[in-house]
């Protein structure tokens, strides 16, 4: 079952107490905006998307209850490049500490390195149908949209350093001032160190010194020069950048991950002591980590991206994911994705009124949350529900060349085509084949078994050893289950959890015959060693 957290959708009641306390502030409700980062410096990932995607929610959540809103996808395409991500060729290394728009598209197919990682979250947000104003740092600090932030801070630099020691320790910034020109002879940005504002100018002079890089150190170039802080030739640091954002776009909302917790604190009070606005209410999430426990990254090659869950699942699979839970840390894999399929057709069926909800509240909160996987645009008919692993298993066994036409067959005989053909048939059999193209493996659920279901698991592998047709597979299922003292009713559940991972499916004994006996046979086997009750004569576990 989906987790919901609050009353309502979380999103409805954030929505609540933002707007709440933006009238204990005194401030215009007219617009409330919200505001998320989109990293360009390297393949953007689940977690990227998500950090978007809650964004757009709140916006969302802010006009159902009547109000303007508005998302910013703020893409920070004026940092250096730190790292080269795994997988993209070692020649970027030259361009180390380069603004990422500064960098040639090694794809050849944008203008610039970091227009291209943008366009890539961007795509995932037009697919996931999110409404949203894209804004590029490069353009918006061209613009002189931050004028006017830059030179209030850079005028309190004093006050704004003594900020950040006291809040994180880093005396850094009682040296330099927290801004970052790009150096006018090597072009890297990080390199250099402004120590001097003259505001009459409009400039910071500044010396290119050299920065740490992941474990090592990048010599400056030794560049002694003025940098223009009104015509876009250098950034604010991190530690004040988000302040002056929040301050000149009227930011009311952003949420943030506990990785740059600290950096948001000292934000908080430059915002609020240097540029005298109220920062934006916040709310912090947790990571998605691997499953090996480590977070996903953009750099360290273990990136899981939205286009990759394109591949094998719908958008609002993965926007199930990211809004069905705000805190907790999640490990994912692509191995997910079937879960989260078969689970949105669960709330797809709650919503359409085919499954029913007896607690009205926690209909209500699942009706919910279905509308917000739509971006509150549902559509007026259900789409196709059929099991996941079921569509995979008529994927692998449907006849070469022809397999479209079998797996419509095929659902068609099992009763989950009924007349016209639902509108997104075509998208389902492409995940299916993809699937089936890219993975061997068929994953089972994971089921604790009962001794008596033990037994009669192991009486039905026996009997599909034979030469068997699907009704007396069927009627065997009856009878084996009788035999071992168990309702048929629950050992046909412990089977479709095993083969389907769902609690119930199609007319199980033909189904067995469609996907094969031997597939059925070994995954019934791996389902009992798990338990730690081995069929006699089962084949070796494969592991997955």
């Amino acid at each position: 079952m989906v987790e919901i957290i609050g009353h309502g959708t979380w999103y409805d009641k954030a929505a609540r107490e933002l707007i709440e306390r933006e009238r204990r502030l005194g401030r215009s409700l007219d617009l409330i905006r919200s505001e998320s980062g989109l990293g360009a410096s390297g393949f953007p990932h689940i977690g990227s998307l998500g950090d978007a995607l809650r964004s757009c929610a709140i916006a969302l959540a802010v006009e159902a209850q009547g109000y303007r809103s508005e998302s910013i996808a703020f893409s920070d395409d004026m940092d250096g490049l730190r790292k080269v991500p795994a997988g993209l060729p070692r020649s970027l290394e030259k361009w180390l500490g380069v603004p990422v728009t500064s960098i040639p598209d090694p794809f050849k197919c944008h203008e610039s390195y970091g227009e291209h990682m943008s366009s890539l979250l961007l795509d995932a947000l037009d697919r996931c149908g999110a409404e949203y104003t894209y804004m590029s740092a490069r353009d918006v600090y061209r613009r002189g949209v931050l004028n006017e932030q830059i030179h209030r801070i850079l005028e309190e630099a004093e006050r704004a350093g003594r900020i950040i020691e006291e809040e994180i320790g880093q005396e850094k910034y009682k040296k330099s001032l927290p801004y970052f020109p790009i150096c006018a002879q090597c072009g890297r940005i990080y390199t250099t160190r402004a120590y001097k504002y003259l505001p009459k100018e409009g400039k910071v002079l500044y010396v290119c010194e050299g920065m740490e890089v992941k474990g090592h150190f990048l010599e400056g170039c030794g560049y002694r020069g003025e940098a223009d802080v009104f015509a876009g030739e250098g950034k604010l640091s991190w530690k004040v950048e988000f302040a002056a954002r929040w301050a000149a776009l009227d930011i009311r909302f952003e949420a943030y991950g506990k990785d740059i917790a600290d950096s948001v604190r000292v934000n908080d009070r430059i915002c609020r002591e240097i540029l005298g606005y109220e920062p934006p209410m916040h709310v912090r999430y947790e990571m998605f980590l691997d499953k090996s426990g480590r977070k996903i990254s953009k750099s360290a090659g273990n990136v899981f991206t939205p286009q990759v869950w394109f591949r094998y699942g719908s958008p609002q699979s993965l926007i199930l994911l990211i809004l069905k839970r705000f805190v907790g840390t999640r490990a994912i894999s692509v191995m997910d994705i079937p879960r989260y399929m078969d689970e949105f057709d669960e709330l797809e069926d709650i919503y359409f009124g085919r499954r029913q909800v007896a607690d009205e509240r926690e209909r209500a909160k699942l009706t919910g949350l279905y509308k917000y996987c739509w971006m509150l645009r549902p559509p007026e008919e259900p789409g196709l529900h059929a099991p996941y692993n079921l569509m995979t298993y008529l994927a692998r066994i449907a006849p070469k060349g022809r397999e479209e036409s079998f797996i419509r067959e095929m659902l068609r005989k099992y009763g989950y085509l009924k007349g016209p053909s639902p509108r997104d048939l075509e998208e389902r059999i492409r995940y299916a084949l993809n699937w089936v193209r890219d993975f061997e493996e068929i994953g089972e659920r994971e089921v604790s078994l009962e001794p008596p279901e033990v037994s009669a698991i192991r009486g039905l592998i026996e009997f599909l050893r034979g030469e068997v047709s699907g009704e007396e597979i069927q009627g065997a299922i009856f009878r084996i289950a009788r035999e071992n003292g168990l309702q048929p009713r629950k050992l046909f559940k412990r089977l479709y959890q095993i083969l389907l991972g769902i609690d119930r499916g199609p007319r199980l004994g033909p189904y067995i015959l469609a996907m094969g006996k031997e597939n059925v046979i070994e995954a019934l086997e791996r389902a009992l060693q798990r338990t730690g009750n081995p069929a006699r004569g089962m084949t070796p576990l494969r592991l997955f």
